[in-house]
């Protein structure tokens, strides 16, 4: 039986370096069953005329796959995106064709929470203009951070309450920090068990002292957190943003910035990455911006890249994955449902 393909997508300059590349990690799960063939292309045209005959795709690098990479794809039944964010593909086009779209969801989730609350402690106390205070105006450091509350006793409120938003939490809740959360899909009596008060989106903004963004991005989110919003937030609240850039409307937040509308942010994603130089969030002394780095540690990398093997593999073996994206597809295909087996029910047990 001929082995599958999986087709992943590269810059042509990227393809023309003498190199080699390693797909171990990926092949760990699908050497049995497939073979990564590299595509270099530099356009969704390009990719698309590369993806025709594969049976499988997996996003590299942020490579978008198209709706016209997806409607070129004819033998394609899975695509597998190495991250929790699937914005990089077109879910609504691979559900119309009946593609399974999965990712990567649970890996990093403990790195991101741990930046997450890394990007509040450092704008809450200040620390790149105390840092700056230290080189050379020791004296005047105190009297400004002495107008800032400790954090004990203040609110933090969840925009999205998903696994990375429930890691978060439990770090919180050590500095005595009251929780709300605002989350369409997560039933209330989840939030209360996680000693997470419900709310809805406007009293989220009026009562949080610190912001906490952890939704994913969608027609929904996208610029949620836009100058009206702001508006509503207190003068002292700080935003904390660890999930996509586009869940802001970067020139408001600029603007309430500037304003006093709100104190501060700390932000690892922006609208657009990398930023222009001149971007002003990059100069702010209330703001921290780290380059989209929360999930990065030593493990990171090489885990996602199993993980997504792992999931495209399953499809492959005609099996449903741990993690998919678009779960309606499901029943329309021919894939088995597994059971995962009990670990402590063994037969001699």
């Amino acid at each position: 039986m001929a082995k599958k393909q999986i087709g992943i997508r590269l810059p042509r300059q990227a393809f023309n370096q003498s190199a080699e590349r390693d797909w171990s990690l990926e092949l760990e799960a699908l050497a049995p069953i497939g073979v990564i063939v590299e595509i270099p292309a530099d356009t969704s045209a390009e990719f698309a005329d590369g993806a025709r005959e594969m049976d499988a795709l997996i996003t590299s690098w942020g490579m978008p796959i198209t709706k016209e990479v997806i409607d070129a794809a004819e033998h394609c039944v899975v695509i597998g995106i190495a991250s929790v964010g699937v914005d990089m593909v077109d879910v609504d086009a691979a559900t119309a064709a009946g593609i399974v779209v999965t990712n990567v969801p649970d890996v990093f989730i403990e790195e991101v929470a741990d930046h997450a609350i890394m990007l509040l402690l450092a704008v809450a106390r200040m620390t790149p203009l105390m840092s700056r205070f230290a080189a050379g105006e020791w004296f005047e450091a105190r009297p400004i951070l002495s107008r800032r509350p400790r954090l004990l006793g203040q609110t933090l409120g969840f925009y999205g309450f998903g696994n990375v938003a429930r890691c978060t939490a439990r770090r919180a809740r050590a500095f005595g920090l009251h929780l709300l959360a605002y989350d369409p899909y997560v039933s209330e009596l989840e939030l209360t068990a996680e000693g997470v008060e419900p709310v809805g989106f406007n009293e989220l903004l009026e009562r949080s002292d610190f912001v906490s963004l952890h939704a994913p991005h969608n027609r929904e989110t996208e610029r949620a957190f836009d100058a009206a919003a702001f508006a509503r937030m207190r003068a002292t609240a700080i935003l904390i943003n660890t999930a996509r850039g586009s869940l802001v409307d970067e020139t408001a937040l600029i603007d309430a910035l500037r304003n006093g509308e709100i104190a501060g942010a700390g932000l690892d994603v922006l609208d657009q990455e990398p930023p222009a130089p001149d971007n002003p969030l990059l100069t702010m002394d209330n703001v921290v911006v780290t380059p989209h780095v929360a999930s990065a540690t030593t493990r990171m990398r090489p885990e996602t890249r199993r993980r997504a093997g792992r999931e495209v593999a399953m499809v492959l073996q005609g099996r449903w994955p741990m993690s998919c994206v678009n779960p309606t597809v499901l029943p329309r295909t021919d894939l088995e449902r597994w059971q995962p087996y009990p670990m402590n029910r063994g037969p001699n047990r």
